[in-house]
């Protein structure tokens, strides 16, 4: 069934794709749990060379998002820069969502600390050089503890300068307080030392104790809670359970937050992707994006935003280009990945949940925040990306994202010190990635030590993004669903729990797209294509239809139009489907 996009003006497909420098070109292998920055080394803005963005533009990548830029709390010691109280710091390096300093980025990053910013502004411009466009996080919600910041611009008034600290809230306030109260440490146990995680003693003094930045008012946060970040008020007043709004006038921290924004977009950063945008008021983002967009009108912003009942409201009102699809596809795909599900609940997403919201969903199958494919945690198997990520690339219009190592099958299962082993890449320690390593291979950025298995699964990568943004009918196509037209026998051979397909269209150009989750059946199936789809994307409904695979194999196959929707069931479009395939056909009929 047809759906169509609510957008007016269309944008190209972007195709993501995260890293942290700090991770990204580390050669170092030693990997001490809880290790320093000398004994397991770290990435740098300058090892994001020119070789290494080529290798990035021929992946099919348009966006560099590079996480972790902005300066953030941190073990770890510089000139002029003192290490964090390690009471209030997760991990080694740091957690990359614990802001220190708005205006500054991180020092680890730099060759030369001192010159840091230019080596980030550096990297800007060989990113774009490239062919790309840069991707910086913006972290809207809280702070490090310890925020102060030394590189903001001359008459810039810091967060929370101004505060009055006897109230729990006050309108141009920038932080919440707790009169009286003094901020109780959680104790960080560390299982590989058996001990407390290194330098903490628990003398951390803050009094008061501001309220913690995942919305706990309490002086006792828990270990489990954002307890090394400080929550940002933007004009809510927590009062009584109730967010009671304060928003006019313009509050101090709106005015504050669209400055830093402003400041990073004439930088040239192309797009934003800001976390956790949702625990902050959606009447921040109507006005501060608009804001933004009239010092730089090509600046794209994404939403982390895990709330489907206010998707709508965040791009209608809040003026979001792009939202996290994490529950939504990503949920449903990973429970097929899993082994269990059914590919009939994907139908849900484009007749009810992301409805007119096509172009806006922002999809991906790893990130920061999520466990590898490859992880015990998650499928076990990497080739459960194949069928997993072409539905995730190629269902609609919108940005589809890879993060680093999920092309080549890092399975994330070491455990690095603050993080353990829990089937995610550490965003906290400072470590070697060994599986992502192999195609660094010392700083050649080729691949070299990747083994058979692994070099064709980032040839399938390759083959697929570069699809994304190849294909006319993948980059801006309407969609139609043809999973209802061959579940429950319609379709030969086709299991209706396993297999789904569907058809991108744009004028001339149409693709079929077929997979199957299974991990141990093939299925031959034979799919029937509607009279009133033919129709709908521009095919002919008589004559002969040829189907050339573009993705993985050279496989062509030929039907007579009238067979794909005729009366007899064992006639139509006959596909074998290996375990954990898929296919996506270009069809003419010429």
């Amino acid at each position: 069934m047809a759906t169509t996009s609510a957008a007016a003006e269309a944008d190209d497909k972007l195709v993501v794709y995260q890293c942290l420098p700090r991770l990204f070109t580390n050669t170092a292998t030693a990997n001490k749990p809880w290790g320093t920055s000398e004994e397991n080394g770290v990435g740098k803005f300058e090892q994001i060379n020119d070789k290494a963005l080529a290798e990035m533009k021929a992946l099919g990548i348009t966006h560099m998002w590079y996480t972790g830029i902005l300066e953030h709390a941190t073990m770890t010691a510089y000139p002029g820069m003192p290490a964090d109280d390690a009471d209030v710091v997760k991990g080694r390096a740091g957690s990359p969502y614990a802001i220190r300093d708005y205006y500054d980025v991180d020092p680890d990053l730099a060759t030369s600390p001192e010159k840091r910013m230019q080596e980030w502004e550096a990297l800007i411009k060989r990113t774009h050089k490239a062919g790309m466009k840069v991707v910086m996080d913006f972290i809207p919600n809280h702070v490090a503890r310890s925020y102060k910041s030394d590189a903001k611009p001359a008459g810039v008034v810091d967060l929370g300068a101004e505060d009055d600290q006897t109230r729990l809230f006050a309108p141009n306030n920038n932080f919440y307080y707790l009169p009286g109260q003094a901020f109780v440490v959680p104790k960080q146990n560390n299982p590989l030392a058996g001990a407390v995680a290194p330098g903490e003693d628990g003398k951390y003094a803050e009094n008061p104790a501001k309220a913690t930045g995942n919305d706990v008012f309490t002086a006792a946060p828990s270990l489990d809670d954002w307890f090394e970040t400080c929550k940002l008020n933007y004009g809510w007043d927590y009062a009584e359970g109730k967010k009671i709004p304060h928003f006019n006038p313009v509050p101090s921290t709106w005015l504050k937050m669209r400055d830093i924004l402003i400041y990073w977009a004439e930088k040239d950063v192309d797009m934003f992707r800001c976390d956790v945008a949702e625990m902050v008021p959606v009447e921040f983002w109507a006005w501060c994006i608009p804001e933004v967009k009239r010092v730089r009108p090509a600046v794209k912003f994404v939403a982390e935003i895990y709330n489907p009942a206010a998707y709508h409201s965040y791009v209608q009102v809040g003026k979001f280009d792009y939202l996290y699809d994490k529950v939504g596809l990503y949920d449903r795909l990973r429970e097929l990945m899993a082994g269990g599900g059914s590919t009939g609940k994907l139908d849900y997403l484009w007749q009810q949940e992301s409805r007119g919201l096509e172009r806006n969903m922002y999809r991906f199958l790893e990130n920061h925040d999520e466990q590898r494919i490859a992880s015990p945690q998650f499928a076990t198997n990497a080739k459960t990306g194949i069928p997993g990520m072409t539905v995730t690339a190629l269902l609609n219009k919108g940005p589809v994202m890879v993060y680093f190592g999920q092309e080549v099958g890092e399975p994330g299962t070491d455990a690095e010190g603050f993080s353990s082993q829990d089937g995610r890449t550490t965003i906290f320690d400072y470590w070697g990635v060994p599986e992502h390593q192999k195609w660094l291979n010392g700083g050649k950025f080729d691949g070299g030590k990747l083994s058979t298995d692994q070099k064709a699964l980032r040839a399938f990568y390759s083959k697929l993004l570069n699809l994304c943004t190849a294909n006319a009918a993948i980059r801006t196509g309407d969609f139609y669903g043809l999973h209802f037209a061959n579940e429950r026998g319609q379709g030969a051979g086709y299991d209706d729990q396993k297999c789904y397909t569907f058809m991108r269209y744009e004028g001339e150009e149409r693709v079929l797209v077929v997979v199957n989750f299974d991990r141990e059946k093939a299925h031959d199936a034979t799919l029937r294509i509607p009279e009133a789809a033919l129709k709908t994307v521009g095919l002919p409904t008589t004559g002969r239809l040829r189907f050339t695979d573009q993705l993985l194999t050279k496989n062509e196959l030929a039907v007579e139009a009238a067979d794909l929707y005729g009366a007899t069931p064992d006639k139509g479009l006959k596909v074998g489907l290996p375990p954990l395939s898929a296919f996506v056909f270009r069809i003419t009929s010429k």
